[in-house]
């Protein structure tokens, strides 16, 4: 018997059902194979639903992430189920490709959350559904048992063939079936005191109880005996009227509940006062809304007074931003038009509140956000943004790009001024807005409320989503525009996943090689350079003889040992060798671009690996170049005045000619002038790699000697293209704080310690000391902080030892996202704490089978280190544990009792162990040039993705071409004609294969007829003998006006059915105006001629 059999009572889940249950019975034999029939039984019962379900449109592949992330599919699973299906798809990823171990818990809750999926999907779907639960009991009754081959993949075009009678049936069972399932979301928990919570997050909004909040709201007309209700809390705003009413319920179950008698409010209220109420549902820890504008989501609090209020005169101002106007001395280029439409199509017609834009750095992504801005503002979208980046020099270039070019917009900058908070832009820093949530506050209370921006803009997105700062996006309940250059893909911190997109597909994309290719970027090319050195490090036996003398002079040890060579990971760490350094500077000062016609460097970045490097870096310059004073600056973290410094560097008259940098000039720099750049350290992330190298991508006329900057050259001396080339590259850790790691490590081990054979009488007293120092850190948190605010159900939970009772896997994986980021640092030693996190990994290790030879050398090196000052009274006190961990067999024998003896006795001595400062070497060996090597750029190019973008934007800029001037003018089209339209779309812009791809079999006449309209006065000559006959009575003048305005702003009118509809039928349907069907025929003739101008005779 498993979970899962309820599903063989349907024959129509037989493409899933088998695999649901092999998933269940292989569970005791091998987990990993569990988890991968997890995986498989909910991709064939996706690939079922799209079909049998005809509101499902197949995305452009049948890839299991592809079919999860359309927004129809969305529409159809409930948020919570889809959270658990990610962890299926992920787990099931994980266990096919990373090649490690899947964890028991991993796999027990995949098949749960498999459980749920295929419950909803049985709910929706099956003929007789029989509710159930799952049963956890079924797992430990399950002894291993052979388990039957299944179906390894399911084609989807196949199931569409099979299942194709059954879709009309379905799709109306699952539309009526799913307004009255009952999420079972993540944690269900229950709270006698939530009305304590809510009636907190109403204090901290500002409401005033008694005065613009009333509890118990009378409400008459409700669907029951007394005819009589009770909304929990309404708010009203200053006119008296009802702005929101807020449904509190004690569990997650009840809130579905809630959710309907809530929508009753709301429309008793409407009927009563005029103007629908936002709906909030909370049980005291979640708060979600359902404001009729977007979906129901889960949001941080409950708005304030002038939140909703806003809401409201927004709601009024509000128009469509189908078809709305750029301002072009803003973003003029096509492929900022076309992001700017992509954005305002996601946001409209989409109604999704994320859009991530991909542009190459110095396409001009903020010049692209700032008409965006615009546009939002005019059409009554927006009215307070909030542009956030991680540094205080991408703020500031910000602002001013905004002062510049919307100069009546009200804008302040929170890292600079103090005061001006109520400007209708901030610009702010991650840091400096966390620590102005909480802080800033004016008569009416708190002011950064979280529904008080309606657009935040995240810049440079691919490095700032994660971490202490999603905070501040769970936070602000507003849409959410990224900007990047280089988003990244990983499983784990996945730029598009934030943003609710499909891996690989943003909102747009415009990236370098097609901003190359249409003359707006500068290409490159690569000069990469091997250095024997750095290639090899120095080694003693390639050295000339008077090198090997200085050799032998720096690196003898006390023991008059000479290593025989230095690995290449030395050289500009802790050796400097100055000839090496020499080398680099003579190959960019020979080779680099150069203006002024061959007797100036052009500016020039060259990349450090750290401050030392690039002081000895400037040092050398000096010496080998000493008749240019003034040309080369190091510019760091290092340096006061860093902004006046990349100002002056910045100014095309002024020196430095290069400027040496060490991270600071990395990223966020606009300096045009650039022709060189010189990677002299290894970068590791690719996306980083590629900031970098846009530093040299802007174009800059008249810059060489009157000629345009055509290219830009790349040095690289440490294989960084050659790395990259081999689909190499890390991504950048997701890295939690000490104290967080510890808390983290500590609640595993809690979880760990309750199995059978670890109940002795030591180790459970260890298990309750770590429960009592974690409910301890738990209740110190602030449950003020808005960071904390967002977490409270979890923060309350485990500030309760008797919550860690009986822990499951799903609590390590709530208290590692909810908890562990809070958790405040203690009062103690670094060295101490550094060493408790170090025990306990050791700790965990053991517990869950895991090798810990890195931590173990690290421990050893420790205690040797300690071995070595045993002179001091207190580490003599420990001299027998010392020696046992380093010459007897006391490690390889160790448990937890022993790690936790070495840990309770070690740990204060840590602080006695002397911080060795690594000796810096200078050194003047002879390095050489092994290789030298000039290559292309080797740009991938995607001419598809911007096709559209660009033939729209072409027709719009070309409006007196003879061809489109025709088809504006309502001129029939000749054969030559279409040959001209051939030429331009199919063979100029791009292909008749990637036109097809996106239009399909419209014809040309008709697209670019669509995009210019007709030209009003042609259209009223079309309709002159209507619009000029006195016979026509003013209605039907109305109605033929009517069409001429739609068939000018759509340029045809194919599609009669629209004449059903306002603003045609305002003063009667066609029937009733035109009683003489003759003039209707005649018009009717005149229509269908226009559209035929558009093809040809």
């Amino acid at each position: 018997m498993t979970n899962f059999d309820f599903l063989k009572k349907e024959p129509k889940f037989k493409d899933f059902a088998d695999v649901a249950m092999s998933a269940e019975k292989i569970l005791p034999l091998d987990c990993a194979a569990s988890v991968l029939s997890c995986r498989r039984a909910m991709e064939f019962a996706v690939k079922w639903m799209y079909s049998v379900d005809s509101s499902l449109v197949m995305p452009w592949d049948e890839r299991l992430v592809s079919l999860m992330n359309t927004d129809e599919f969305r529409d159809i699973v409930d948020a919570d189920i889809l959270k658990r299906m990610e962890f299926i798809r992920k787990t099931g990823n994980f266990a096919a490709h990373a090649g490690k171990q899947v964890k028991k818990e991993q796999a027990e809750l995949c098949l749960q959350n498999l459980y749920i999926f295929l419950d909803f999907v049985a709910y929706c779907y099956a003929d007789h559904y029989t509710e159930s639960t799952y049963d956890p009991r079924l797992l430990l009754e399950k002894s291993p048992e052979p388990v039957a081959e299944t179906e390894t993949d399911l084609k989807l075009e196949e199931l569409i063939k099979e299942n194709a009678a059954l879709k009309e049936e379905l799709t109306a069972r699952r539309e009526e079936q799913q307004q009255t399932y009952v999420p079972k979301p993540l944690d269900i928990s229950e709270y006698k005191t939530r009305k304590i919570y809510i009636d907190s997050m109403l204090q901290d909004a500002g409401w005033i109880k008694g005065q613009n909040w009333l509890n118990e709201y009378k409400v008459q007309g409700m669907p029951n005996k007394s005819e009589v209700g009770y909304a929990d809390y309404v708010l009203l705003g200053d006119d008296g009227q009802i702005l929101a009413v807020i449904e509190a319920k004690k569990t997650c179950v009840d809130v579905s509940k809630g959710r309907q008698q809530a929508k009753l409010y709301a429309d008793l209220i409407e009927q009563k006062q005029g103007r629908r109420p936002v709906v909030f549902l909370t049980n005291g820890f979640e708060v979600r809304i359902c404001d009729y504008q977007y979906p129901e989501r889960k949001i941080a609090a409950i708005y304030s007074k002038r939140d909703l209020e806003k809401l409201f005169n927004l709601r009024k101002m509000h128009s469509s931003l189908s078809k709305i106007s750029i301002d072009k001395n803003i973003a003029g280029r096509y492929y900022q038009e076309a992001a700017i439409k992509a954005v305002c199509d996601s946001l409209d017609i989409r109604n999704r509140r994320k859009a991530l834009l991909v542009m190459a750095t110095g396409s001009g992504k903020t010049r692209t956000v700032i008409a965006l801005c615009k546009v939002l503002l005019e059409q009554g979208w927006v009215r307070n943004i909030l542009f956030l980046a991680d540094r205080n020099s991408l703020v500031t270039q910000a602002k001013r790009s905004f002062v510049n070019l919307l100069p009546d917009l009200s804008v302040t900058n929170l890292c600079e001024e103090k005061g001006n908070y109520t400007a209708h832009c901030v610009f702010s820093t991650y840091q400096t807005m966390i620590n102005c949530i909480d802080a800033i506050r004016d008569e009416n209370g708190k002011l950064f409320t979280c529904g008080h921006f309606d657009l935040v803009i995240c810049d440079e997105a691919h490095r700032s989503i994660y971490n202490k700062y999603k905070d501040i996006f769970n936070y602000f309940d507003a849409p959410l525009v990224g900007l990047t250059a280089t988003p990244k893909d990983q499983i784990d911190k996945n730029t598009y996943e934030i943003f609710e997109l499909e891996n690989g597909v943003p909102t747009y994309g415009y990236e370098l090689d097609q901003a190359v290719k249409d003359g707006y970027l500068v290409d490159f090319m690569s000069v990469e350079t091997t250095l024997k050195f750095i290639q090899n490090g120095i080694v003693y036996d390639e050295l000339s003889e008077e090198d090997k003398q200085a050799y032998e002079d720096t690196f003898e040890n006390e023991n008059g040992e000479v290593p025989d060579s230095i690995g290449s990971a030395a050289l500009n760490d802790w050796i400097f060798n100055e000839d090496t350094i020499k080398e680099v500077l003579h190959v960019l000062m020979t080779n680099g671009l150069k203006i002024d016609y061959g007797n100036k460097i052009g500016k020039s970045i060259i990349f450090a690996k750290n401050h030392r490097h690039a002081e000895k870096i400037y040092e050398v310059f000096g010496k080998e170049y000493p008749h240019l004073v003034g040309y080369a600056k190091v510019i760091d973290n290092y340096l006061n005045y860093a902004q006046s410094a990349i100002d002056e560097f910045s100014d095309p008259k002024k020196l430095p000619q290069i400027a040496i940098s060490v991270d600071m000039l990395d990223t966020g720099i606009d300096v045009p002038e650039v022709l060189n750049l010189v990677f002299f350290k290894k970068v590791m992330s690719k996306a980083k790699f590629w900031q970098m190298i846009g530093r040299g991508t802007r174009l800059c006329p008249g810059l060489l000697d009157g000629e345009d900057k055509k290219k830009f050259y790349i040095f690289d001396f440490c294989g960084n293209f050659e790395f990259f080339r081999m689909n190499k590259g890390r991504a950048t850790a997701n890295m939690i704080a000490l104290q967080g790691a510890i808390f983290q490590l500590e609640f595993e081990i809690v979880y760990k310690l309750q199995g059978a054979a670890y109940q002795t009488e030591r180790l459970i007293a260890y298990r309750k000391s770590l429960v009592k120092h974690m409910t301890t850190k738990v209740q110190e948190l602030n449950r003020e902080n808005f960071a904390v605010r967002q977490h409270l159900k979890y923060v309350d939970i485990y500030a309760v030892p008797d919550n860690y009772q009986v822990l499951t896997y799903e609590d390590t994986l709530a208290v590692r996202d909810e908890l562990a980021p809070l958790i405040e640092p203690e009062n103690d030693d670094a060295k101490a704490l550094r060493f408790d996190a170090l025990i306990y990994g050791i700790e965990l290790a053991h517990l869950i089978g895991k090798k810990y030879g890195r931590a173990r050398k690290d421990l050893l090196k420790k205690v040797s280190a300690l071995s070595n000052i045993s002179n001091i009274p207190e580490i003599m006190m420990q001299a027998e544990l010392i020696d046992q961990i380093l010459h007897t067999g006391y490690l390889e024998n160790a448990g937890i009792d022993e790690f936790e003896h070495i840990r309770e006795n070690l740990r204060n001595l840590m602080k006695y162990i002397p911080d060795v400062e690594k000796i810096i070497y200078n050194t003047n060996f002879d390095d050489e040039i092994l290789s030298m090597e000039w290559r292309d750029s080797e740009l991938e190019n995607d001419d598809l993705k911007n096709y559209k973008a660009k033939a729209e934007y072409y027709v719009c800029q070309h409006q007196d071409n003879e061809v489109i001037s025709k088809l504006k003018t309502n001129i029939p089209l000749t054969e030559k004609d279409m040959k001209v339209l051939e030429n331009i779309l199919w063979s100029e812009l791009g292909t008749k294969q990637d036109y097809e791809s996106e239009y399909g079999e419209k014809p040309l006449g008709e697209f670019v007829r669509e995009i210019v309209g007709l030209d009003m006065n042609a259209a009223k000559a079309a309709f002159s003998q209507y619009l000029n006959d006195t016979d026509l009575d003013s209605r039907q003048i109305y109605f033929v006006n009517q069409i001429v305005e739609y068939i000018v702003h759509n340029g045809m009118l194919k599609d009669l059915s629209v004449l059903q509809e306002a603003p045609f039928t305002d003063q009667g349907s066609i029937v009733d105006i035109f009683t003489d069907l003759n003039v209707w025929i005649g018009i009717r003739k005149t229509i269908d001629q226009i559209n035929a101008n558009a093809l040809a005779a």
